[in-house]
């Protein structure tokens, strides 16, 4: 995603809630489990960072994922994530609570995920964003696609690109710098 062009810098600039999908954006996709039946998940520090990034910043962020699993209720309270849907085969009923709940619009949402269920709201958000292993519709409707992969880093690079666009991000560097 380097260096957006003007449109994707303009959608950018707009944006007052990212939407993340889980399995194959916060993390690699993949599913591990123990012996026991317990679910194992990598989340990727980098994005984690990013999140709260954009919290300092005032941009609110929210997951909306098909699966139940305690561990992203963890991650998601572990970084602030206020608004948490799971076990959401629809996604659109969760964008439209969404929307109704914090008053905003289409427009002002960047979304990022990776497989079909994600695509309807892709299609209809202010900024739709993808990874680059998603599934080839996907990359055929965002607006962008980032260059990391899910897991390792993607939702980061998304984080600094809206931070960017609005003029936020030398804000957020600036406590590392002094």
């Amino acid at each position: 995603m380097s260096i957006p062009d003007n449109a994707l810098r303009e959608r950018a600039s707009r944006i007052k809630l990212l939407i993340m999908d889980v399995d194959g954006v916060l993390t690699d996709g993949s599913l591990y489990f123990t012996d026991e039946g317990h679910e194992l998940k990598a989340f990727n520090s980098l994005d984690g960072h990013g999140i709260k990034m954009l919290h300092q910043a005032g941009i609110a962020t929210a997951i909306i994922t098909g699966r139940r699993s305690a561990l992203v209720a963890k991650r998601a309270k572990d970084l602030g994530i206020p608004h948490l849907f799971q076990a959401r085969e629809d996604k659109l009923n969760a964008l439209e609570e969404l929307l109704e709940d914090l008053q905003i619009s289409l427009d002002e949402i960047a979304y990022i995920g990776d497989d079909w269920p994600d695509l309807p709201i892709i299609c209809r958000v202010g900024l739709g964003v993808t990874v680059p292993n998603a599934a080839p519709a996907l990359l055929e409707h965002a607006h962008c696609c980032t260059q990391r992969q899910g897991g390792r880093g993607a939702v980061r690079e998304l984080c600094e690109l809206i931070l960017a666009a609005q003029d936020k991000l030398n804000a957020s560097l600036a406590p590392y710098l002094e």
